[in-house]
């Protein structure tokens, strides 16, 4: 790597590389153990090998009980703050271990014990958090489903991991109206063809639900029986091999598939991370912007900030709207956070609504020292704009659902490297990035390819899934012998820094030109007048496929919607040349989007196509869809 800095980062991962086991032996000194690993890894065992084999420990101990006896006892570990309810609600890592330990007793009481699973269908509310460490303290498999997502979708998890019981709320709440969680959970249940014994309800004062007579149990009756009883449970030992929990990704075959989480792989490189690659020190407040329905809700609000002993911000609420494009300022300055964890989206969101940052200027971000993008790629323009108005290092990060925490980041803990805009930087310690063709041959710098990472992948990344070895095997390790898909592309420059270009889907086949979405996106991107944009491949009887750019325009654009359209048609034009044969751009609303902010490339691709298409779970508003239907009408 040619790039000169002082960082750490070289040392560490060459470490990482030439003794993985003597690194993460090392990391691993700073997790208490129950009884230490026979080997630290076995490479016998498992799809790919198993780390700390044979080590036992307990994922909540280390989460509160460590901290309590080790003097944090008094110190915040949960802030809750919702403008969705207006409220503001904390919880010592005292208070959270009596509520945990509580909690755990409840779920012992409904025969709930070591490996079981308990599915967790709820908001964004700090009884999801007690649920998530209660299971984790008693051995129990959580798998938590984003609250609100479709009862069809529920009862899949439902069949597929066969809870012992279901923890969900009376209902979630959105910006101007209530989600009745309830009915939906009841419609679940009836369509899975795993009965679930029992199901204990949080009712939330904003709309209660009637419960089910001998299935329905009331959360804060039990609660307070149990704290008058006295009721608390210990931590069971477990193996660092067991499984911690399951969560859920779409499945192409329409059955999900889970990804499984262990318990001490997780419990080392994510609170690894907390320090090396997020700068953040035991003590001080952390925000993750996320929910815990998504894997960064559990790496970096749940897991991550109390494995390590920081205070946690816990969100209910939006970017925008909440009440205004000032609400994340708003909050990292009331709480002191002094690092923040988003998705690119909400930021091309609050840019859209208050280009010129007057918001930011309201609020006393002085103790703000880092934002942390990852979610979909962090596009050139929308992180140069974060950094001129925040005046702080912006770092992209890339990781997935399946390895739990960042494949390539920046490194702030280590020493932070230059920031090259669209990459996200450099492999994490323990991850062996490649780009390969389709004969898994490694490509040169600069040359778009599949990115794969080398086997075995590094602590905390998926064993396997929930009882599917060999779907695991098939849907990541097969088409690259010896590597995990990534299912991305991508390439490496000279300086080893990583450029994701977007899922292998979405490099589209011109003429016989592989040419990339994310890259197009990149120069629509940039277009002064242009706040979010995609880019995606239509069908086109002559070229194959053509690209067809979707822009969303910034408050108050100055020029009509027609005349930005030509500039961006000329401007891709002009940067890749005819081959991109780029003709088409459309001015939309919005982009219909998933929850959790990413765009659903593939369903607006199906509608511009023609094809059938069937609504997206995870889909934040479904009148999104129809007006990319109005749009496209006697334009393709």
């Amino acid at each position: 790597m040619n790039v000169q800095t002082t960082s750490r980062y070289f040392e560490t991962y060459a470490r990482s590389m030439q003794d993985p086991e003597g690194f993460w032996r090392d990391a691993a000194r700073a997790i208490d153990w129950i009884e230490p690993a026979k080997k630290i890894f076995d490479p016998s065992t498992g799809l790919y090998g198993r780390w700390f084999a044979g080590a036992v420990v307990n994922t909540c101990y280390n989460a509160l009980d460590r901290h309590v006896a080790g003097g944090r006892g008094d110190q915040l570990a949960l802030i809750h703050d919702s403008p969705l309810t207006d409220s503001v609600s904390t919880f010592t890592y005292a208070q959270m271990l009596h509520e945990v330990s509580t909690f755990a007793a409840i779920l012992q009481d409904f025969g709930v014990a070591k490996g079981d699973r308990v599915i967790i269908y709820m908001p964004l509310v700090p009884e999801a958090m007690v649920a998530m460490l209660a299971c984790a303290r008693i051995g129990a498999v959580h798998s938590v489903v984003f609250g609100g997502f479709a009862a069809k979708e529920l009862a899949t998890r439902i069949d597929d991991a066969k809870p012992k019981l279901v923890l969900s709320a009376s209902c979630g709440i959105e910006p101007g109206r209530i989600v009745a969680y309830k009915p939906l959970l009841d419609e679940a249940i009836r369509l899975a063809a795993h009965k679930v014994p029992a199901s204990i309800i949080l009712q939330r004062p904003q709309q209660t639900c009637d419960l089910t007579a001998g299935r329905d149990h009331d959360w804060k009756e039990l609660r307070d029986k149990a704290v008058a009883a006295n009721k608390s449970a210990a931590c069971v030992p477990v193996l660092a091999t067991d499984p911690l929990y399951i969560l859920y990704t779409s499945g192409t075959t329409g059955v999900p598939k889970g990804v499984v989480r262990d318990n001490g792989g997780h419990l080392v490189a994510i609170n690894w991370s907390m320090f090396n690659l997020y700068g953040v020190k035991p003590g001080e407040v952390w925000w993750c912007g996320s929910d815990i329905g998504w894997v960064v809700g559990h790496s970096y609000i749940v897991y991550g900030p109390l494995f390590h002993g920081n205070t946690s911000i816990m969100y209910e609420g939006k970017p925008v709207g909440t009440p205004d494009a000032g609400a994340f300022w708003r909050v990292i300055s009331q709480h002191k956070a002094v690092a923040f964890f988003t998705a690119p989206t909400a930021f091309r969101a609050i840019k859209k609504e208050d280009p010129d940052g007057a918001f930011i200027k309201k609020y006393d971000l002085s103790h703000f020292r880092t934002l942390f993008l990852a979610g979909e790629r962090g596009d050139p323009p929308t992180i140069a704009w974060a950094e001129q108005q925040l005046k702080v290092p912006v770092i992209d990060h890339w990781w997935q659902t399946e390895t739990g925490w960042c494949i390539a980041g920046n490194p702030v803990g280590l020493g932070q490297l230059p920031v090259k805009h669209g990459s996200p930087t450099v492999a994490m310690p323990g991850y062996k990035i490649e780009v390969v063709d389709e004969a898994s041959k490694p490509l040169p710098a600069g040359t778009m390819g599949s990115i794969v990472i080398k086997l075995p992948l590094p602590p905390g990344c998926l064993p396997t899934l929930w009882q599917q070895d060999e779907r695991c095997r098939e849907a990541y390790f097969s088409e690259f012998p010896g590597y995990y898909k990534t299912s991305d592309a991508g390439y490496l420059d000279a300086d080893g820094y990583v450029f994701v270009m977007g899922r292998t889907d979405d490099i589209i086949n011109v003429a016989g030109h592989r040419l990339s979405t994310g890259g197009m996106e990149e120069i629509l991107a940039s277009h002064p007048d242009v706040a979010e944009c995609a880019v995606l491949g239509v069908r086109d009887t002559l070229k194959g496929e053509v690209p067809c750019g979707f822009l969303v325009l910034k408050a108050g654009a100055a020029k009509s919607p027609e005349q930005i359209e030509k500039e961006v048609v000329a401007l891709v034009r002009e940067k890749l040349g005819p081959v991109a044969a780029f003709k088409l751009a459309i001015t939309v609303a919005r982009l219909p989007k998933t929850r959790s902010g990413k765009i659903l490339r593939g369903t607006i691709k199906k509608i511009a196509d023609g094809d059938p298409w069937t609504l997206p779970a995870t889909i934040e508003d479904p009148r999104a869809l129809d007006e990319i239907g109005d749009a496209l009408k006697g334009r393709t």
